[in-house]
């Protein structure tokens, strides 16, 4: 929940874990283009994962989809990817909460880096991500 600054786990319909989260500078509505600092929203898939990325941690949110390609191209745009869910930039240590604190990411989903290792252990590639408002 994009507004709630918040992301759930859910199993079996049920919400098994909350994470708060930062979004990108201009977290309000879908991503539109490469560049404009918005978390895109809608039905992805995390495909894969980065164990050594800038961040602590990192899986990839498959977006764009098809859907975004098409608007993008229709805008004469790029649609612009590499959005992921990730923890905080390397080096930043214990102090790294405090960017939580503010949407600072370029469009990606960022959480601490405990949040990470402990999202990591659960979540599978392949697991599907409904990105709301």
């Amino acid at each position: 929940h994009k507004a709630e600054r918040r992301l759930e786990l859910i199993g079996d319909g049920k919400v098994l874990r909350n994470y708060g989260i930062a979004l990108g500078g201009d977290p309000v509505g879908h991503k539109h283009q490469e560049g404009d600092q918005r978390t895109p929203e809608g039905n992805y898939v995390l495909d894969w994962r980065n164990p050594n990325s800038i961040a602590h941690k990192s899986i990839h949110i498959s977006y764009p989809n098809a859907d975004d390609e098409a608007a993008a191209k229709a805008r004469n745009v790029g649609a612009g990817g590499m959005i992921m869910i990730h923890g905080q930039p390397n080096g930043y240590g214990w102090w790294g909460w405090l960017l939580q604190l503010v949407d600072w990411t370029d469009g990606c989903i960022a959480v601490t880096d405990s949040d990470m290792d402990e999202i990591w252990a659960l979540v599978a590639d392949g697991t599907p991500i409904e990105i709301e408002r």
